[in-house]
């Protein structure tokens, strides 16, 4: 067990809070949902006694995303990904091992592979993780980019490689059918199971108790990346194919290991290829006259009945990263008088393919450099380039990878989120104190020049944004808040942004874990058919309910946190104990369960619950709730 010697500060752990990783979830049973999958099925007919289809095989398209956290950097390898039967057979639906930074896909979903394996119903859903070779960074406490070389379990031991599992029973059991493409989302949440500490030398510890989950929240839908080499065109029917290359797989060659997606466009797709820009038809006309297996990349959305994926916007050619020229990813953290910019938190992308991390890189810009902005055919300049906002610049790297020479090449303006609290209303207008920029503390940015004088410059304290014609009913003050927009130009604020979407993360799913070290006879104040309060006396590391990103301490409640089952009483509660885990569907039996067990000498060691989550209350409403004793 590696000895702590110095906790973070109070303020420190609050922004640490936002911290989770990624991925299952150490011998839970956390009970998970597909993606769109009434959407896309019908009834069972055909189906034998095992839950298997007696004939052919049919299809899935498998994504990956993660819910926000405030880690710089988050890579690890996914060695594998199975998918098990009803019957028992095993499937793997990855065919190659997968290097993912996961920071880089808190806004969307990132299509994995698309696979023909065995019709039937599926159960569970098993990811092996290798974290022997991971590039994790952390803000330190003066706001730099710290690398965590010391990962470890609850338990204190080294974590080199993690089996996790996702169990999908009863209704939403995964059908594969033939003819009938399922698609099916493993959802990372960065908010409660990563605990990182400093020691007194300040190298970062970090403890991982990770949370697969399997659902997307229907509050907040998520954009879909899908990219891969160009395979074929249909100018008359407004579609195109392309061979799917998640992640940071090499664009180029024709191999299909991973599948192939069919790409569906209308007359509001914008296309940027080799730096020009199109529309509709006219875009599509462009492609078809690349060469097949030109890189490309589309930003789209996943729809049902029938299912499709629609693109919004496709880059091809030299517009994609990986190609002619290196590009940086990240966020403008200053801008001086002149045209360089100072980005943080950077994913450098070498012309070639290769992928590193750097904290820091300085860009010159200058009036030849192609400004666009993410989902638009506009026109933009380098004076669009403001303190905060996300962008991805092509140029020439030197030699040390830190300048960015982009005089002569392009910037992409990304969708950037804030997270903060309301401070005040008044339609279009409203006014957030930030916490965060996409991930990074607010005191990292210096929004020195924004303003059009000093005394307008933008104030993250009182940050005024524009909401155009979003509804803005559901806020009040002190609110938690999330907005998705882009900066305002440099040196035109007020106002400081303007808002495409606005999320009043109060309102959405939230996912609460608990651990008690050592275990706990007494974890719970009373249990019953109508709920359960937790006591939180002799909780571990682990005490925290996350909700888009932002964290709440339990501990800092004024009242105990209670537990109770939504209307009815049905869903998926679990418990894991001596290796077994034990499913129920309704709340009442997983009580009595529970109480069985406890009553015959079982201690609690974990806890993890998903649902609404009222404040005024402290009450959880839950569909799933999985317990782990010991």
């Amino acid at each position: 067990m590696i000895q702590l010697k110095k906790l973070i500060s109070i303020h420190y752990i609050w922004k640490r809070l936002l911290s989770v990783l990624i991925l299952g979830f150490l011998g839970f049973c956390l009970v998970a949902t597909t993606v769109g999958l009434s959407g896309c099925s019908s009834d069972s007919s055909g189906l034998n006694a095992q839950g298997e289809q007696e004939t052919t095989d049919g299809e899935i398209v498998i994504g990956l995303t993660d819910a926000e956290g405030d880690f710089v950097c988050y890579t690890v390898n996914v060695l594998s990904l199975t998918l098990t039967k009803a019957g028992g057979a095993v499937v793997e639906a990855l065919p190659l091992s997968t290097r993912v930074d996961f920071t880089r896909f808190t806004e969307m979903t990132e299509f994995l592979t698309a696979a023909t394996i065995p019709s039937g119903v599926y159960t569970k859903a098993t990811m092996t993780l290798d974290y022997q070779d991971a590039d994790i960074w952390v803000e330190g406490a003066d706001g730099e980019a710290v690398k965590v070389d010391t990962i470890q379990d609850v338990n204190g031991n080294e974590i080199m490689t993690l089996e996790v599992s996702v169990h999908l029973e009863g209704k939403n059991s995964l059908l594969i059918r033939p003819g009938i493409p399922a698609h099916l989302t493993l959802d990372f949440d960065l908010g409660v199971s990563n605990k990182v500490e400093f020691e007194e030398s300040g190298s970062p510890v970090l403890t991982v108790k990770p949370i697969l989950l399997a659902d997307v929240d229907p509050q907040e839908p998520k954009i879909h990346r899908l990219r891969g080499p160009l395979k074929k065109v249909s100018v008359n029917k407004g579609t195109f194919d392309v061979i799917i290359r998640p992640f940071i797989h090499v664009l180029s060659g024709g191999h299909d290991r991973f599948g192939a997606l069919k790409v569906f466009t209308d007359d509001k797709t914008v296309y940027e290829i080799d730096g020009a820009l199109y529309q509709g038809k006219e875009g599509l006309v462009a492609l078809d006259a690349m060469t097949t297996f030109t890189a490309t990349i589309v930003i789209g959305d996943l729809r049902f009945n029938p299912c499709r994926f629609e693109a919004r916007q496709v880059y091809a050619g030299s517009s994609v990263p990986g190609g002619e020229l290196d590009v940086v990813a990240g966020n403008v953290i200053s801008r001086d008088d002149g045209d360089v910019v100072t980005m943080k938190g950077v994913t450098l992308i070498r012309a070639g393919g290769s992928v590193v991390f750097n904290d820091t890189v300085a860009v010159h810009l200058g009036n030849n450099t192609k400004v666009r902005r993410q989902l638009s055919k506009d026109e933009y300049n380098i004076n669009d380039i403001s303190v905060g906002q996300r962008v991805t610049v092509f140029g020439t790297l030197n030699h040390d990878e830190t300048e960015l020479d982009a005089t002569d090449g392009y910037a992409h303006m990304l969708l950037t989120t804030l997270r903060g609290t309301v401070l005040d209303v008044d339609t279009p207008l409203f006014v957030i104190n930030i916490q965060s920029i996409d991930r990074r503390h607010v005191s990292v940015f210096d929004f020195q020049g924004t303003g059009m004088d000093p005394d307008n410059d933008a104030d993250p304290a009182y940050y005024e944004i524009d909401s155009g014609s979003l509804d803005l009913s559901s806020l009040a003050q002190a609110s938690p808040v999330k907005v998705r927009g882009f900066v305002s130009p440099f040196g035109q604020a007020p106002e400081d942004f303007e808002a495409q979407t606005v999320i009043d993360v109060s309102n959405v799913k939230a996912v609460m874990t608990v651990n008690w070290d050592p275990v706990s006879t007494t974890a719970f104040e009373n249990l019953s058919a109508q709920g359960l309060t937790l006591n939180l006396e002799g909780i571990g590391l682990f005490h925290h309910m996350g909700r888009a990103g932002v964290v709440t301490d339990l501990v800092m409640l004024s009242d105990s946190p209670f537990i109770q089952p939504r209307e009815g009483g049905q869903g998926l509660f679990s418990i894991t104990q001596n290796g077994t885990c034990q499913l129920h569907t309704t709340f009442e039996n997983f009580v009595a369960d529970l109480k069985d067990r406890l009553a015959d000498g079982g201690a609690v060691k974990d806890l993890v619950a998903t649902g609404l989550f009222d404040d005024g209350t402290a009450t959880l409403t839950v569909g799933n709730v999985s317990v782990k004793l010991e």
